[in-house]
Formats: C-alpha cells, sequence, structure tokens
C-alpha cells in the first residue's frame, strides 16, 4: 500500500468520521466493517479488524474438547447438516 496524502475530515457531533473513499479504498475499508481505533501519543490510528487465526483455532479446539467430538466426527458431522440442509431446501422445489 502506498502513503497517501493528507486528508482533511470533520468529527461529527455524535463523533462520526467519515474516511475519504481513497483512503478507505486503498486500506479495504468497506461499509459496515469493525475497525480498531488505537490511540498513540495525541494520535490515532484506524483499522481493520481482522478475526485473529490463532484466537479462532484456540476457541475451536476449546468447543470440540468440552463436546468431545475428533476432528472426524466434527467434519462428517458438518458433511450430513450440508446434506440435509440441500435436501430441505431443493427437495420443497421439486414439487
Amino acid at each position: 500500500m502506498g502513503v497517501a496524502k493528507t486528508a482533511i475530515a470533520e468529527i461529527k457531533s455524535r463523533g462520526q468520521l467519515t474516511i475519504p473513499k481513497k483512503i478507505r479504498e486503498s486500506s479495504h475499508l468497506e461499509e459496515g466493517q469493525v475497525v480498531s481505533i488505537i490511540p498513540v501519543g495525541d494520535s490515532v490510528i484506524v483499522t481493520p479488524k481482522r478475526l485473529d487465526l490463532d484466537e479462532a483455532r484456540r476457541q475451536i479446539r476449546k468447543i470440540m474438547k468440552a463436546s468431545g467430538l475428533s476432528e472426524k466426527e466434527l467434519l462428517d458431522g458438518l458433511e450430513e447438516e450440508r446434506e440435509a440442509l440441500y435436501k430441505e431446501k431443493y427437495d420443497k422445489k421439486r414439487h
């Protein structure tokens, strides 16, 4: 990502700030996206909040351990669930 030129923006009465389009596009910020706002001295950094992959892995392991399921059982269950949802959605359309 290249360095963007400085942009001027106004903070509205409720604390809302519009990030200029060129900066949103170059930073891959989209409407509705959650961002982290990090204070650094008298400045702030706005950055996309992305799922921490390591934390996601820890949560999945925790859930699997609590449920007693193996990886194979979990994946087999997902396949069964997909098939059931497919039949539920598309078999009704055939009648």
